[in-house]
């Protein structure tokens, strides 16, 4: 079996290779943020979307990005190693962008450093789930509402206690909610529900992550004129939804059976896999 390889600032190494010290201000601090790309036979799903989220980012966050450091370079090295691991045909990536060593107040520099690696997937992850997920509302932390709330953050805390509890419950995943009690995104997704008549999701301005796959999605569905909100949803709505599902870069759209006590059935998700997703996964 061939040894796994990532990629760490340009460079070709074992998978399994040490690579950052304990005054790494990631490890410390949280101090950067990760792309989850999809490929698909040897084709980046939605690239245009997840370089543009990074850069976006990395500005945001004050990295000092070299000029060299581009989308075509990344897009380069993710394409190699894919292929380098035998990930070629259908792979999930993750670039992950830090900081370097030092305190809160004194970095050493602010350049981003980065790490890509690869893992073969499933084709389970481009079908449709057929058994509805199981969720609930986790209420003992709160996404916060600020400039930093889209980002897919490095400091991942209220996702991954969420993610613990939902395992403890026997859950698939967990809505999180934000300070006002309004539901933000679940631990590794956008939520959506149908409820009169109508698609919802929540705004960003609710915490929520601003997903790619949520992107991709919304533009399609206004495309279809379909009638599509981005707005508050509070728990209630949530309980009397007709439809909920969830989506992600990954797997694109999973319906929910369950939330709580609440039942649902899925008509427009599994309409909206077949004519947007079906496409993008077998290009």
């Amino acid at each position: 079996m061939t040894k796994q390889k990532l990629i760490h600032n340009g460079k070709l190494l074992d998978a399994d290779k040490p690579l950052i010290s304990p005054n790494n201000r990631s490890f410390r601090y949280g101090d950067g943020c990760f792309e989850t790309m999809k490929i698909v036979n040897g084709k980046i799903c939605l690239a245009d979307y997840h370089f543009e989220r990074l850069f976006t980012s990395l500005e945001l966050l004050q990295f000092e990005k070299p000029t060299y450091l581009t989308a075509a370079l990344l897009r380069e090295q993710v394409l190699g190693l894919a292929k380098k691991n035998n990930h070629f045909k259908l792979a999930r990536i993750r670039l992950t962008f830090f900081r370097g060593d030092g305190g809160l107040y004194d970095a050493e520099n602010h350049f981003p450093n980065y790490i890509i690696q690869s893992w073969e997937l499933n084709p389970i992850y481009n079908q449709l789930n057929e058994n509805g997920l199981v969720i609930d509302i986790f209420k003992n932390a709160r996404k916060v509402c600020d400039n930093y709330s889209h980002l897919k953050s490095n400091n991942y805390l209220s996702y991954a206690m969420a993610a613990l509890w939902a395992k403890k419950n026997h859950l698939n995943d967990a809505l999180l909610l934000n300070p006002y009690d309004n539901v933000s995104d679940t631990t590794i997704a956008n939520m959506w529900i149908v409820k009169d008549g109508i698609i919802k999701t929540p705004a960003l301005t609710e915490g929520c992550v601003s997903g790619v796959m949520r992107r991709h999605l919304l533009k399609s569905i206004r495309d279809e004129a379909m009638p599509i909100e981005e707005t508050q949803i509070i728990c209630d709505d949530v309980l009397h939804a007709q439809e909920i599902f969830l989506t992600n870069a990954i797997y694109g759209i999973k319906w929910v059976q369950q939330c709580g006590k609440a039942n649902y059935q899925t008509q427009l998700g599994a309409l909206l896999h077949k004519k947007i997703l079906v496409p993008l996964f077998t290009s």
